[in-house]
């Protein structure tokens, strides 16, 4: 008989409980005993939901104090040793420190988990000598059963993954290392053997991306040894985000299961199947409910679904489970009063989801018949948003369709293009500039609550908003700057701001999600066409640059980043609705040039983030977002000067797509990287604008002269000092006034300097 399973659940609690307790325990609010009697108190609560719900196969050691890599090494007691660490269990001040720093010890370095919008802390492996500290999943076990009789999977991040994620090795350590982290894993599983756990899940995502034969033959070691040193410990491979690499490979691993994503690597993985068949020794995880997604799933389509993976694998031997841990979806619908009805009924946060398996277990072990009214109803729910206008703007359609069979490009080249920039702006060598965002102070935020909240009308509002304009158009006039921004006082998220003012976005009230550590984020909602209503930045532009005779930048957000950073529908591909934003876009930027604004700045910070995982699959998603950024931008005037910003990702291998989106200046991150980005332009050349980031934003300090000009100086060794511009990594948003104001004014001085010495080589 087929069971369910889960592979994760949300740890931030429907009301972000997780969330505020730590934020209390790092303010010194909760003492240490209080606040692990809290977070149990919490994971106790989501153990108790799920077996409410009648979950089968109920996940232990999913939760987390901060981020589960986090958990593994210091499982494993992979500490720095600037933290201090002396050994037995990490205490939490090594913890937390590892994950946000502290003032004697940088943080570790945080990153993208795979292809979503969470992040994990990057364990350190050089200098350190690995042993197990404690057994987490053990203990994890214990407590469910324990507390709620629950026969709970433990769930271990498995060591080649582990290894693949880690950094402070060379690659022909790989082996060494893993000959040292085996022996621990072991252990873990040995001690839970010994308790008398039936299942552990290991999640190896990384067999998703290219495995070469070297890393095949390392899972081979690794699975040989697990089986061979705890026999009785049944074993659940899980992959997850992408169907697995190696399909045939895999399937003859010595483990007791193996967990597939039929949502995002349905393709694949079914295609596998359908080749190659299913083990008959072996489960299936069968993960046929998206754990990234928000929405209702079809549960007539998922069934026939699973009907068919029956042919393959024994009802026994399957298991109807999420695609991923849900940790990346909100927790419930339940208290969302205010999306339309249509919406609101096709939408599955994960409690929903765990109600959606336990349907599908129904439907499979009781006949379809036992579950015709939910069937029903699912698929009412599901055509009411089908139908609904906001899905059906037919002149969306048709406007995206006829801008897509046209070329989007500008009308010049970008040498010609420069050339009248350089007339019409008239800008010094090196010119200096910010990326977009002046500081946030906590009087902007309150007056941006009392104008929602109705005490403040909108001309007070705008009065005010207006006001901070004008304090920090002086400012940069006086500091320097060569390029001015509005500062973009009026905003609170990059993305929210502009969903909020496009059709087809909604907004939840509770829907947060992890992002890292305690920081979470509710993610706008793409659910209809998205279409252009009315201009959203150019009264606050156009009065910033009634202010000064130098240029000041508009300033928008890409399509690409609004669609990656936002949950999007499921009924049409990304590309098109990275078009539609696209479209919608260029009539924001057309509006701002018609007011006088001649340079437009369209950030895109997270199309690296969108970039697929498999390799076979990347070109086509860089040509279309390259043509999405395009789209928005090629109908401008040849002197129209445009503007982007990438930051915190690696590009060396994207060099060429950035190149092709023919922006005439991109300004990329490079400071918190050490200038790591500078080498790629050792080996790649670069002929347009562009402005490496000359210090870190995100860094409570004010940089020397020194600093940046040595960072100058350096990418100057590879860029052409006439195309190259001088700004912070970021927006100074999070930053106070008087650290940014200092900031600046050394970036100006250093770029003096600068151009002291490059005049003469120019």
């Amino acid at each position: 008989m087929a069971i369910s399973g889960v592979l994760g659940y949300p740890r931030i609690g429907a009301n972000r409980e997780w969330k505020k307790a730590l934020e209390a325990f790092w303010a010194g609010k909760l003492d240490q005993t209080a606040f692990r009697q809290t977070l149990r108190e919490i994971r106790i609560q989501h153990l108790r939901k799920q077996q409410e719900k009648g979950i089968d196969v109920i996940p232990v050691n999913d939760f987390s104090y901060y981020d589960h890599i986090l958990d593994t090494a210091a499982m494993f007691g992979l500490i720095p040793k600037r933290f201090g660490y002396e050994g037995g269990p990490v205490p939490l001040h090594v913890y937390y420190g590892m994950a946000r720093g502290t003032k004697d010890a940088a943080a570790c370095e945080m990153t993208k988990w795979f292809n979503t919008n969470y992040h994990y802390i990057v364990p350190e492996l050089n200098g350190v000598s690995p042993a197990v500290t404690e057994n987490k999943p053990l203990i994890a076990y214990r407590e469910a059963k324990a507390e709620l009789g629950i026969e709970g999977r433990p769930v271990i991040v498995g060591p080649l993954t582990f290894l693949k994620l880690s950094k402070g090795y060379k690659p022909e350590e790989t082996d060494e290392w893993l000959n040292r982290l085996l022996p621990l894993y072991v252990q873990i599983l040995k001690e839970l053997a010994q308790e008398g756990v039936e299942w552990v899940q290991i999640d190896e995502p990384i067999l998703v991306t290219n495995v070469d034969a070297e890393d095949r033959k390392r899972l081979q070691l690794i699975y040989n040894t697990f089986k061979a040193s705890a026999p009785g410990l049944k074993i659940m491979l899980q992959t997850y985000f992408e169907s697995a690499e190696d399909y045939t490979d895999l399937v003859r691993l010595p483990v007791d299961g193996i967990g597939l994503d039929f949502v995002h690597g349905y393709a694949g993985n079914i295609q596998a199947i359908r080749l190659f068949g299913f083990p008959a020794d072996k489960v299936l995880g069968a993960g046929v409910i998206d754990g990234r997604g928000i929405w209702k799933a079809s549960l007539q389509e998922k069934l026939e679904l699973l009907k068919e993976l029956e042919g393959h694998a024994a009802s026994d031997q399957l298991i109807v489970q999420t695609s991923c841990s849900l940790l990346h979806v909100p927790v419930t619908v339940i208290e969302e009063r205010q999306l339309l009805p249509e919406l609101k009924g096709a939408l599955a946060f994960a409690d929903e989801k765990l109600d959606e398996l336990v349907v599908l277990v129904k439907g499979l072990t009781a006949g379809e018949a036992s579950i015709a009214s939910e069937l029903e109803a699912c698929e009412k729910s599901l055509n009411a948003l089908r139908l609904s206008d906001e899905r059906n703007r037919t002149a969306v359609h048709q406007a995206v369709a006829a801008i897509n069979a046209q070329e989007a490009r500008r009308k010049l080249p970008f040498q010609e293009r420069y050339s009248l920039q350089q007339k019409t702006w008239r800008l010094p060598l090196l010119p200096t500039t910010t990326i977009g965002s002046f500081p946030q102070s906590a009087e902007v935020r309150k007056a941006r609550q009392l104008w929602r909240k109705g005490e403040w009308s909108g001309e007070r509002y705008t009065a005010f908003i207006q006001e901070q304009i004008d304090t920090w158009i002086r400012l940069q006039e006086e500091i320097g700057l060569d390029v001015l921004v509005h500062g973009e006082f009026e905003r609170t998220d990059m993305v929210e701001f502009f969903g909020e003012k496009l059709s087809g976005f909604a907004f939840t009230q509770f829907g947060w999600v992890q992002s890292y550590g305690s920081r979470c984020v509710k993610p706008p909602i793409i659910y209809g066409d998205v279409a252009f209503e009315a201009p959203m930045t150019v009264n606050e532009t156009a009065y910033a640059q009634s202010k000064t005779v130098r240029p000041v930048k508009g300033m928008l957000t890409g399509p690409i980043t609004i669609m990656n950073w936002s949950f999007v529908r499921d009924d049409l591909p990304r590309e098109q609705i990275a078009y539609q934003l696209a479209y919608a876009l260029r009539q924001e930027v057309e509006a701002l040039e018609q007011a006088g604004i001649g340079m437009i700045q369209v950030d895109e910070p997270a199309v690296r983030e969108g970039l697929p995982l498999k390799k076979s699959d990347q070109a086509d998603y860089l040509a279309w977002a390259v043509k999405a950024f395009r789209m928005t931008t090629c109908t401008v005037k040849d002197s129209t000067q445009i503007h982007t910003h990438m930051c915190y990702c690696e590009f060396h291998d994207m060099i060429a797509s950035i190149e092709a989106m023919d922006a005439d200046v991109i300004s990329i991150e490079t400071s918190r990287s050490h200038g790591e980005l500078i080498s790629s332009f050792e080996h790649n050349t670069y002929k347009l604008g562009i402005g490496l980031g000359v210090y870190d934003i995100h860094s409570p300090r004010v940089p020397e002269i020194e600093e940046m000009t040595g960072m100058i100086d350096r990418a100057l060794r590879v860029l052409d000092p006439k195309l190259f511009w001088i700004n912070p990594d970021c927006g100074l948003k999070t930053r106070g006034y008087e650290e940014t104001a200092a900031s600046l004014r050394n970036m100006v001085d250093a770029t003096r300097i600068a151009r002291q010495k490059y005049t003469l080589l120019v």
